[in-house]
């Protein structure tokens, strides 16, 4: 089984990657995407599709439901559609690209890569909102985390990197793109992740604002006059770097900072600053850290985020080096200083890769 076929459909585009192996033998987005299966047409046009062994499919949000890769049928689809109260941006989306998907491609098995499942093995005392239990059973409300794929595949390339086994190896990885999560990876496993219910909670991202005070909404609504749609639209995208600093882009926040202009200082600072905390916090959960990964487009690209995000952590054994860390190197390296105990690492991510990995381990391939 070699020929794999990686459908990422977001609500007005549509992402897709074709796999030969572990080859890329043709990528492409489409844009002001208005109806999914002309979309999907015109690739299927463009592409030769011919011989497909599997088409991976992923999925954001596969609640308590799905825990692994899951080979699609009519029941998979109703549960994940079930699911949609949990996920209102992003399971339709999915599911028209899996629906559109199956009646273009009905004679190829189609799997479903879900982002929360790799933090399936959470323990319950990090999965676990401390709200009444019968409510919290009722409406699903738990930790979930997201940036599922992403964080398995780091956690594995990070161990090959420091030459370890990934089941003797800890690891925090952290996901820095305009969404943005951390996560302790001890012996493969997910054990905490910052994201939770929704990918609304843990760091500063682009325009999240990342974890708060649950009063702050109240506040807003009460006093000042704030439906919650409007809340909503605030926490999710006016906030984070730019409600900060104006801009969402980190590479804008870093040329203002070095003009010196303060709003942008304060969003890097607040941004790096909530990192080191729970780069500190996930140590303490492991106990032990091999490693501490950047992944995704700030973490792979930004030198500066990195330094200033563990600067001070010499005495946990966390050093960067600035020549290393600096230097225009591209792909996974090591950035730590040679007598850090604790190996930082940049490995950029292929979550698409990862998908294709898991849809044909689903078929036996």
């Amino acid at each position: 089984m070699t020929r794999v076929l990686v459908l990422n459909t977001g609500s007005s585009s549509l992402k897709y990657r074709l796999f030969d192996g572990d080859t890329t033998v043709a990528k492409g987005l489409v844009e002001e995407v208005d109806d999914h299966q002309t979309a999907l047409q015109e690739v299927f046009r463009s592409e030769e599709l011919e011989n497909l062994d599997a088409v991976g499919h992923r999925v954001v949000h596969g609640g308590p439901d799905f825990t692994e890769p899951t080979l699609i049928d009519d029941d998979v689809v109703r549960t994940i559609e079930r699911l949609i109260p949990l996920a209102p941006l992003h399971n339709p989306a999915n599911l028209a690209g899996i629906e559109t998907a199956r009646k273009l491609l009905p004679d190829v098995p189609q799997v479903a890569v879900f982002d929360t499942a790799f933090h399936s093995t959470l323990p319950p005392e990090a999965a676990t909102y401390a709200i009444d239990a019968d409510t919290a059973k009722a409406h699903r409300v738990r930790r979930y985390g997201f940036h599922g794929t992403s964080h398995a595949y780091v956690s594995r390339r990070t161990a090959a990197l420091i030459g370890r086994a990934p089941e003797d190896t800890n690891v925090i990885t952290l996901h820095l793109g305009n969404g943005a999560s951390v996560c302790a990876v001890e012996r493969g496993r997910s054990v905490a992740t910052s994201m939770g219910l929704s990918p609304l909670e843990g760091l500063v991202m682009g325009t999240r604002s990342g974890s708060l005070d649950p009063a702050i909404i109240f506040h807003l609504h009460r006093v000042g006059g704030m439906s919650l749609d409007e809340i909503d639209e605030l926490l999710n995208k006016r906030s984070g770097m730019r409600g900060l600093a104006g801009v969402s882009d980190m590479r804008e926040i870093e040329r203002r900072r070095a003009d010196g202009d303060g709003a942008a200082t304060l969003a890097f600072d607040v941004y790096t600053r909530r990192i080191k905390e729970l780069v500190g916090a996930y140590y303490a959960v492991l106990g032990r850290v091999d490693a501490v990964t950047f992944t995704a487009g700030v973490g792979e690209n930004s030198a500066t985020v990195r330094a200033s995000a563990l600067a001070g952590l010499a005495a946990l054994g966390i050093e960067v080096d600035g020549d290393r860390n600096a230097a225009p190197e591209r792909g996974e390296r090591i950035v730590s200083t040679s007598a850090s105990r604790v190996r930082v690492c940049v490995v950029p991510t292929d979550e698409e890769l990862e998908i294709a990995t898991q849809a044909r381990a689903v078929l036996g391939g």
